[in-house]
């Protein structure tokens, strides 16, 4: 059986486990603590992050973005998350970015860093000011996600693809300390429900951390 090192809530790791599920790709996830810096992982990535595939003969494929690419060229048979269409494909891979890097930095690490990883990690507490910029910025990108929704079936266009998959991966990190303000924006609700409702999505909303459980409506497919 391959298998995942993963965090719950590292974003990159969500992507992965997500697209494994669309792909119908078994896999047995292992919950990684990358802080720990533990002598085995660190011989499969120096840089100690998540997430890392072990395939079924042994190769070690490492870095998300790399994990990603090598799931759609390694297994073409599968549901392709990225479409064959250049331009198409280049807005997803442009949205993708937005949700894995530029949200991230703005909301993930604000809210999700300092509200809960920093205590599971041991790495001191919370910062006040970046928690006030992660809420205010985070109607920002609703806002932009309410805008693809209105215009376009799915973010990047006719077809569910990757940029979906990374968009609700990091608001579903953000949803499971409840800082999603969802009320504020019902267009943005409405898309992030119909991902919720996918079967690739049931082992998210099933995620529940000893000691930091999601709020109630994290894991009801109503809200």
């Amino acid at each position: 059986m391959r298998i995942l090192y993963h965090h719950p809530l590292n974003v990159l790791s969500r992507v992965v486990r997500i697209t494994l599920a669309e792909k119908g790709i078994p896999f047995e996830p292992v919950i990684e603590r990358p802080w720990e810096r533990r002598d085995a992982f660190l011989r499969m990535t120096p840089a100690a992050e998540v997430p890392v595939l072990v395939e079924e003969d042994g190769a070690v494929i490492v870095g998300g973005w790399a994990l990603i690419e090598y799931l759609e060229e390694a297994y073409p048979d599968n549901t392709q998350l990225l479409p064959r269409d250049v331009v198409h494909r280049a807005e997803v891979r442009r949205l993708a970015d937005w949700f894995l890097l530029k949200f991230d930095r703005e909301v993930t690490e604000n809210l999700v860093g300092e509200k809960l990883m920093k205590r599971l990690s041991g790495q001191g507490h919370p910062f006040a000011p970046a928690i006030r910029a992660g809420l205010a910025n985070i109607h920002y990108h609703l806002d932009y996600i309410a805008f693809l929704s209105e215009r376009r079936p799915w973010l990047a266009g006719p077809t569910f693809t990757l940029a979906d998959i990374a968009a609700a991966a990091a608001l579903s990190c953000v949803d499971y300390i409840d800082n999603v303000p969802w009320d504020k924006n019902p267009e943005a609700k409405d898309w992030y429900a119909r991902i919720k409702s996918r079967p690739s999505f049931r082992a998210i909303l099933a995620d529940n951390i000893t000691g930091c459980p999601p709020p109630r409506h994290y894991a009801d497919l109503d809200f």
